[in-house]
Parts: C-alpha cells; structure tokens; sequence
C-alpha cells in the first residue's frame, strides 16, 4: 500500500457505535497509505476525532496532548461495570440530588485531581490492556494518575430519584470523563453512568468544522480529498511558530539545531514549537534543548 501523496489533517465527527479504530479503517480503505488518529473515542461517544493522513500521522502526538473540551450526560443512581451505557448495571440506588448539590461538588473536582483508571479501558497494566483483563473477570489494582480539570460545568439536571446531570467539561489529555462523572456522584453519596458523552474540541480543533464518515468518503472517492483536509500547519495552531527563510528552511529540512534566540517570548521550555517555510507550509515540530532549538519531527 503506497502512501499517498496528500497529507494532512481530516476532522470527523464520529458516529455513536463506532470505535476510533473503525473509522481510521473505513478512511483507509477507500484512501491508501497511512493513517492515524489522536485519542480514543468509547464506541458510545460521538465527536470530533482527529485522523492523521500521510506524513501528518507523524504530528498526531501534538495534538493529542492538547486540551480536550467534552459535553456529557450522566444518570446519577445507576453504576455500570464500565462507567457508561455499555456496561452491565451494578447497583440501582436512588440519588435524587438538585443544580446547588452537584455545583457544590464540582469545585472538588475542578484543577489538577487524581482520577482511577476505569476497568473497561485501553491503560496498560504490566503490558495488558485493562479492558482485556475485565473481558477475563480479573479485578486488578489500579494506579490513581493526576489529570487536570480546567473547567466543569452543570449544564442541566432533569430532578428525579434517578436525575439525568448533563455537564462540560474541559480537561488535560488522559482524563476519563466517565470516571468524573462517577466521581461526582461518589461525592454525593451514590454512583453514576454515563448515557451520552461528545467530543466537542481538541486544542483550537472544533466538531463544528469536522464532517461525517460518509461525507469524507464521498470527497475521497470523486477526488476532492484536498477540500476536505486540514494543512498540517493549521492542525498544529495551539503551537507556538517561527517562520523562516529559504537558507534556514534547508537547514530545518536537514536537521540542523536553530538558535534558542528564534524562540517566541513565553514559550514554556517543554512546549513543541512549529516550523514553518516563507510559504506558512509546515516543515518541522522542534522542541528546547539545553542550548538550542532541537528538531523532534522533520517533514521534509
């Protein structure tokens, strides 16, 4: 399979019952070549998915360690072995908690927290998925891992002994949006699914600008691929830039080291910085060193 000459990003709104997985296949089979995508959708989850085509796959680990923006809905009184509507019921208590009661918990889970990975996930543990170990029965001890909360916010709550709690939520990469829900309910002295869970943003990156599966297809098959994909550069606005030359753009393209002075003022030490050429066509991702500016991906 050649790998074909377009490159770039392409926003898809996932479809509810699909995984991650499945779309990737379904983009690859009718386009060829490589592609990849930058986090994990549950199949019950609907959203905004980010493939990776050609040379961009190699630029997906930037956008998935960008901050993620997500709406769910959540039955409180319910637990599910998995955390979601996938899962087999556990427990039925009723929780009938009003709007001031989940705000009240919501600043305890707000800022850098630490979340337990739920048993149906794709965590490692001693090089065995979680979700393989829970398909065999096996229960294992799990290791709390420290997310960030930038924002949570109720945004309905239909009053019930069993009341539907829907929420936004904006969080680090790595956060189980299904475990806070729960975790919310915990706080409130009972449990909690999730019933709807949509990806609304990664980064600068919005589900309004994605399109369908079918609509992606279509563009594929009458040779409109260029219409339908993100540049690599726009993929890779959250970055930081620094534009060069001709002369310097060759030496990008080498692998030289830049000098630190290119660095734009604020650039945190560990943050990916984007190359670009004259042109605003992406050619590196470049990282800090010790002394210079250090090339992590070279496109070219």
């Amino acid at each position: 399979m050649t790998e074909p000459v377009v490159t770039g990003f392409l926003l898809v709104d996932k479809p509810k019952g699909w995984t991650s997985h499945d779309v990737v296949a379904k983009i690859r089979n009718h386009i060829g070549g490589k592609v990849g995508h930058a986090g994990t959708l549950d199949p019950m989850a609907t959203g905004l998915l980010v493939l990776g085509i050609g040379r961009a796959t190699r630029l997906l680990r930037f956008v998935q360690g960008a901050e993620k923006e997500y709406i769910a809905t959540a039955l409180f009184g319910v637990a599910t072995d998995s955390l979601d509507a996938d899962g087999a019921i556990l427990t039925r208590e009723p929780l009938p908690v009003v709007d001031d009661d989940v705000i009240g918990v919501m600043a305890r889970f707000t800022g850098e927290i630490l979340q337990i990975p739920p048993m149906v996930s794709a965590r490692r543990v001693e090089g065995r998925r979680l979700y393989e170990l829970a398909r065999e029965g096996e229960i294992v001890e799990r290791e709390a891992r420290p997310v960030t909360i930038h924002r949570l916010e109720l945004l309905d709550l239909a009053p019930s002994d069993y009341p539907e709690v829907t929420f936004r939520t904006v969080c680090s990469t790595g956060t189980y949006v299904r475990t806070l829900a729960d975790d919310l309910a915990r706080a409130l002295g009972g449990r909690a699914y999730l019933t709807e869970l949509r990806r609304v943003r990664i980064g600068a990156l919005h589900v309004d600008d994605s399109i369908s599966v079918t609509e992606a297809v279509e563009a594929i098959e009458s040779g409109e691929i260029d219409r339908i994909l993100l540049s690599s550069a726009a993929g890779l606005a959250d970055l930081p830039e620094i534009r060069v030359d001709e002369a310097m753009a060759s030496a990008v393209r080498d692998g030289r080291e830049l000098p630190e002075i290119l660095l734009p003022s604020g650039t945190d030490a560990d943050t990916p910085i984007r190359i670009e050429d004259r042109h605003g066509d992406l050619i590196a991702v470049y990282r800090r060193g010790d002394t210079a500016l250090r090339p992590e991906v070279v496109l070219s």
